[in-house]
C-alpha cells in the first residue's frame, strides 16, 4: 500500500483511491461529452474567438437586433427552384431565337459545358406582356400575371459553375466547394428573430441533393442561426396537413422531466465555462447545443399552432390551391411559409425540388423540356400568386422581400437528346423578387439577343447577395465574423449592392 500523506488534522491529502476514481469517471464523462458535440463539427470548422468585428456580436442568442440601418424588409422567403429553370421559357423572350431556330450559336459560347450541346432553339411556349407593367411571361405562367405589377425581374444573373452542386453552395452560401455559413443563417445572425418560441431560419422540404444539409448550415457562425428542416427532406417532397418539425416531441418525457434535462445541461455549461477550458470550440459548440434544447422546449407549445393549416379558411385553403393534386404539396410550403413570416420567422425557404409525377427531374430538363417545364409551372404557379396576394392583403409584402429562382438558367441552345431538352445555364439567366423595398413592376439587366451572356447590369451571385441584405438594413462588408486567421462574410470580397431595383 502507498503511504498516504496527512494533514496536521488527521485528514489525507494527495491522491487517494476514491479521489482518483472519482476524478476519473469525471474526465471520462468530459470525454464522451466533447465527442458528442464534435461530432456536429468538420476537421475544417475551427472556430477562433477574435475581436469583435463590425456592428455585430458573435453571441449565440436569437434576439432581436437592430438592423445596421434602416432596412426595407425585415423576413425574407425564398422559393427555390432547384435544377434550373429556363430563363428563355418562363421571363426572358428572345424573338432571335425563333428566327435562328435550328442553327449554330453564331459567337462562341461558354467552354466549359455540362453536357453536349445542339444548336439554338426559339421557345415551344409564346411570350405577352402582362400587367400594367408590361413584364413579359410565357403561357406556361397562367397566374402568376395577376400580380405582375408586384415583380421585379433581374434578368442579368451570372456566375461560373455550371454543375449543380457548385452552383447551389454558391446560391446558398456565397462559396462553389467549401464549407461556409448559409444566406439564412447569416440573416439569422445579423437580425436574430422576432419569435423566441420559432427558429429565425426554417427550410420547408429542403433538398438532400447538390450541397444538401450544407446549404442550410451556420458552419462557423453559432450553431442557434443554422436552417432547422421542416418536412421531408430530399425528393420527392411529401408533405401532409400535419407535417412536424423533428425531435421537437418529447415523447414520453413529462415537461417537468425535460427541464430537468435543460438545468442539468446548463450546469455542465457553468462547470465547463467555469474551468477556463482552453477549448472554446467546445464551449461554443455545448453553449448552441444548450440553447437548441431550450428552443425545442419552446417550440413545444408554439409550433404545433404555427404548422396547423387547419385553422385556415376554406376560401384560403383553395387560394393556395390545397383541393387540387397538382398544387396541393407546393401549395401547402407557400401557405406554410406565410404562417410562419406572420410569426416573426426571419427567413423561410420553400424548396420546389422536383416534379412529383415525373421521373423526379426537378427542373434539370436536359431532355423533355416541355412535360418537365409544363408539370413543373402547373405544381407553383398557382401557389406562388396566392402567396404574394395573401402577404398583400395581409399587410406583410411591404416588409417582406419574397425571391424567386434556382441555382442557374437554361441554354438557348439544344441538349443532344431526344426528347428535346436544355443543358446548364450560368452565363445568363432570371431572378425576380417581390415585396420588401424592391421596385415593383420593374425589370433589371439584361441578357443578349440570344438570351446566352447577361450584357447590362450584370449581377454576380455576390451582387444578389449584397442586395439581399442592404434590403434586410445589413451592410454585407460589415456583416463579419473571424474565423481561422481572417474575417469572413456572405459576399467574400465582392459584391455590389444592385441599387437600382430599390424602391
Amino acid at each position: 500500500m502507498p503511504k498516504v500523506s496527512t494533514a496536521r488534522d488527521g485528514q489525507p491529502i494527495g491522491s487517494s483511491r476514491r479521489s482518483i476514481l472519482k476524478s476519473t469517471a469525471v474526465g471520462f464523462g468530459h470525454l464522451a461529452m466533447v465527442d458528442l458535440l464534435m461530432r456536429d463539427s468538420t476537421a475544417s470548422n475551427r472556430f477562433s474567438p477574435g475581436p469583435k468585428v463590425g456592428l455585430i456580436d458573435d453571441n449565440s442568442t436569437l434576439v432581436e437586433k437592430p438592423p445596421m440601418f434602416p432596412g426595407r424588409a425585415k423576413r425574407v422567403i425564398f422559393l427555390f427552384m432547384h435544377g434550373g429553370p429556363s430563363h428563355v421559357d418562363t421571363f426572358d423572350p428572345k424573338p432571335q431565337l425563333a428566327k435562328f431556330d435550328g442553327k449554330p450559336l453564331p459567337f462562341e459560347g461558354a467552354r466549359v459545358k455540362f453536357a453536349a450541346r445542339g444548336n439554338l432553339m426559339k421557345s415551344p411556349w409564346k411570350f405577352r406582356k402582362v400587367g400594367a407593367s408590361g413584364l413579359p411571361m410565357s403561357e406556361l405562367w397562367q397566374h402568376l400575371p395577376e400580380v405582375a405589377d408586384d415583380l421585379c425581374m433581374i434578368h442579368s444573373l451570372c456566375d461560373t459553375n455550371v454543375a449543380h452542386g457548385g452552383a447551389c453552395m454558391k446560391l446558398h452560401t456565397g462559396h462553389e466547394s467549401l464549407v461556409r455559413p448559409s444566406m439564412g443563417s447569416w440573416v439569422s445572425y445579423g437580425l436574430g428573430t422576432e419569435n423566441q418560441n420559432l427558429p429565425s431560419f426554417i427550410t420547408i422540404c429542403p433538398t438532400s441533393l447538390h450541397g444538401g444539409v450544407n446549404n442550410f448550415g451556420a458552419s462557423f457562425l453559432p450553431t442557434i442561426h443554422q436552417g432547422v428542416p421542416f418536412g421531408t427532406p430530399g425528393y420527392p417532397n411529401k408533405m401532409a396537413d400535419q407535417a412536424r418539425f423533428a425531435y421537437v416531441d418529447n415523447g414520453a418525457n413529462s415537461l417537468q422531466q425535460q427541464q430537468k434535462q435543460i438545468d442539468l445541461l446548463k450546469s455542465l455549461h457553468a462547470i465547463e465555462s467555469a474551468g477556463n477550458n482552453s477549448n472554446k470550440e467546445m464551449l461554443s459548440r455545448l453553449d448552441g447545443r444548450l440553447r437548441s434544447f431550450e428552443l425545442a422546449f419552446r417550440m413545444q407549445a408554439a409550433a404545433p399552432e404555427a404548422v396547423d393549416v387547419s385553422t385556415e379558411t376554406t376560401a384560403t385553403r383553395q387560394l393556395y390551391g390545397l383541393d387540387s393534386p397538382d398544387t396541393r404539396n407546393f401549395g401547402l410550403q407557400c401557405l406554410l411559409a406565410r404562417r410562419f413570416a406572420e410569426r416573426g420567422v426571419r427567413f423561410i425557404q420553400v424548396s420546389h425540388a422536383n416534379s412529383l409525377s415525373f421521373n423526379n427531374e426537378q427542373w434539370d430538363q436536359h431532355s423533355h423540356l416541355v412535360k418537365g417545364h409544363s408539370i413543373n409551372c402547373r405544381q407553383i404557379d398557382l401557389p406562388i400568386t396566392a402567396l404574394i396576394k395573401d402577404l398583400k392583403q395581409r399587410g406583410l409584402l411591404e416588409d417582406t422581400l419574397v425571391i424567386w429562382g434556382g441555382e442557374f438558367g437554361r441554354t438557348p441552345t439544344s441538349q443532344t437528346s431526344k426528347p428535346v431538352g436544355r443543358d446548364h445555364h450560368p452565363q445568363g439567366f432570371t431572378m425576380w423578387m417581390a415585396g420588401g423595398g424592391v421596385k415593383p413592376g420593374f425589370r433589371y439587366g439584361a441578357t443578349d439577343e440570344f438570351g446566352y451572356y447577361a450584357v447590362h447590369n450584370r449581377c454576380t451571385i455576390h451582387d444578389w447577395h449584397a442586395t439581399i441584405l442592404h434590403l434586410m438594413g445589413l451592410d454585407h462588408e460589415r456583416l463579419t465574423i473571424p474565423y481561422s486567421g481572417r474575417n469572413f462574410r456572405l459576399t467574400d470580397v465582392s459584391g455590389t449592392v444592385a441599387k437600382d431595383i430599390l424602391a
